[in-house]
């Protein structure tokens, strides 16, 4: 495994679930909404350090695993 899931900065989360076939669509605020291929819509905050029970909820509901989720950032 290459990373953690800790210091992960919103956009790199958002590119991450973008290469994973998820659609980049605008939030509110700072928030970007992906809608992932699995139908979920995923929330991230855009330009902020996330929290890790945020960006694991994350990408539970995007139905990656941790491992993929590292493998595209």
């Amino acid at each position: 495994m290459k990373g953690s899931l800790h210091n992960v900065k919103g956009k790199d989360a958002v590119n991450a679930f973008v290469r994973a076939g998820g659609i980049e669509k605008p939030g509110k605020g700072d928030h970007v909404n992906i809608k992932m291929p699995n139908g979920m819509i995923v929330t991230i905050p855009g330009n902020k350090e996330l929290k890790i029970g945020l960006l694991k909820s994350a990408i539970r509901k995007a139905g990656l695993t941790e491992e993929q989720f590292l493998e595209l950032l």
